[in-house]
């Protein structure tokens, strides 16, 4: 006898997308640091992912299959950048202090931004998948196509870089 899982037809492509679109364009967002790349990423893998809809919805987990495609999708378009092609956050360094009223915590947010956007493609997505989608070593590894070692490898010269570009004491447990 089939259990009722079984039995229960996969969520529509549109159910889907509108469950998990923002939580995607969210994670593509702190990925690339960037809206505009980050709806365009999403909206690439969306397309894909809608059209083998009838296969992709038979996965066993499709919401990770989705975040995956993101995470391919956001590392293959930094390889395909031209190597004098330099992306960065912001293109006039920020003089002066902020204006009156701003509060720390934006200010903070924006050092963070500032320098999380020095960092390779790679350390990036394992800062992000590490401490913002909290997954263990072993799952990210999975993702990047690694080994754990590579991760934390990864994880450390990342947090080294974070600490010695931003005038603020960031440790493990405290990125935003």
């Amino acid at each position: 006898m089939r259990t009722a899982a079984e039995r229960t037809p996969p969520p529509s492509f549109e159910a889907f997308v509108l469950v998990h679109g923002p939580e995607l364009l969210a994670f593509a967002r702190r990925l690339t640091m960037d809206h505009h790349r980050a709806e365009d990423i999403v909206q690439d893998v969306l397309a894909r992912v809608g059209l083998s809809w009838s296969r992709v919805s038979h996965a066993k987990d499709v919401r990770a299959y989705v975040f995956k495609a993101v995470l391919n999708d956001f590392l293959s378009w930094r390889r395909r950048l031209s190597s004098r092609e330099r992306p960065a956050a912001d293109p006039l360094p920020a003089t002066g202090s902020p204006a009156p009223g701003v509060e720390e915590r934006v200010v903070l947010r924006d050092e963070l931004q500032t320098v999380l956007a020095r960092l390779t493609p790679v350390q990036r997505a394992v800062v992000v998948l590490r401490y913002h989608q909290d997954l263990p070593d072993a799952e990210i590894a999975r993702l990047i196509g690694c080994r754990e070692a590579t991760v934390r490898s990864h994880a450390k010269r990342a947090l080294a870089a974070l600490r010695a570009g931003a005038d603020v004491r960031i440790s493990e447990g405290s990125l935003p």
